[in-house]
């Protein structure tokens, strides 16, 4: 990587940090975003998503246990079941997630920050016979989203279900789904979070059934949701990718800015 590509990525990664995170919006009705001790968290109601988003560059190792030591204490007195740290991993102090574990938070999959620019994306949707794609319009295609997700990953849903129904009907403006269909079939879903007052659209699901695999729906979806992007103004796409998305969108121009652990604290009962 030359110094200039360095720079390109150390840019963009600011970028991502001060609009995405440090000046967070609520993701949703009823959410609110709290700025405290160095920290931006979300706070909703318990099916919501409830974490920490953003920690300042300057937190040391003694002011990062008070300031996990204070979120355990807030969360656990809204008797939330659980919430989540979602740690970068340029976040400081490098032993961040160290104290996060040693404190009782658990870690899930890493995933990898990915971030394209939406006028680089190729917004031609090509689909294989028989499947189309439509966007989400009522709580009936939720429903159809549910199902094709739990059929492509094999996890519940239904936190997730709530919220996407909270968000077309309170907020559609800053909400896509999209669904691929084979007939009367879901053989894939996607959403798209739009984020005003930044230039982020963020990319989120994608799963598709293992037996319409392979054959170009993921990437249709990518160039679906591109395109909506670019209708409304947005100059970069954003994806927390899995190790199975991240090498086919990589193929499609997105960059690597680093990796993204949620750590996940649930009391003790």
């Amino acid at each position: 990587m030359n110094d200039q590509t360095t720079a390109h990525h150390e840019e963009l990664l600011a970028a991502f940090d001060r609009e995405m995170r440090e000046h967070a919006r609520p993701d949703g009705p009823g959410v609110r975003v709290e700025r405290t001790d160095g920290l931006v968290r979300q706070v909703g109601a318990p099916h919501d998503w409830n974490g920490v988003v953003w920690s300042s560059p300057d937190l040391d190792a003694v002011r990062a246990d008070a300031a996990i030591a204070a979120q355990v204490a807030h969360f656990t007195e809204l008797g939330y079941d659980e919430f989540e740290w979602k740690l970068y991993a340029h976040d400081r102090p490098a032993d961040l997630g160290a104290r996060l574990l040693a404190a009782g938070f658990e870690p899930e999959e890493a995933e990898t920050l990915l971030v394209a620019p939406v006028a680089d994306q190729p917004m031609t949707v090509r689909l294989p016979e028989g499947v189309e794609l439509r966007t989400v319009r009522d709580e009936a295609d939720v429903d159809l989203m549910a199902r094709a997700h739990e059929q492509a990953f094999g996890s519940d849903w239904s936190r997730l279900h709530h919220q996407v129904l909270a968000r077309l009907k309170d907020d559609p403006d800053h909400f896509v789904g999209v669904l691929a269909m084979a007939g009367d079939e879901p053989v894939s879903s996607a959403r798209m979070e739009l984020y005003p007052g930044t230039g982020f659209a963020g990319l989120w699901g994608g799963g598709t059934v293992e037996a319409w695999r392979g054959k170009g729906i993921y990437r249709a979806l990518i160039a679906f949701r591109a395109g909506i992007a670019a209708e409304r103004g947005y100059r970069y796409l954003q994806v927390d990718a899995t190790e199975d998305s991240r090498p086919i969108l990589q193929r499609l121009g997105f960059t690597a800015l680093g990796t993204t652990t949620p750590y996940v604290y649930r009391p003790t009962s």
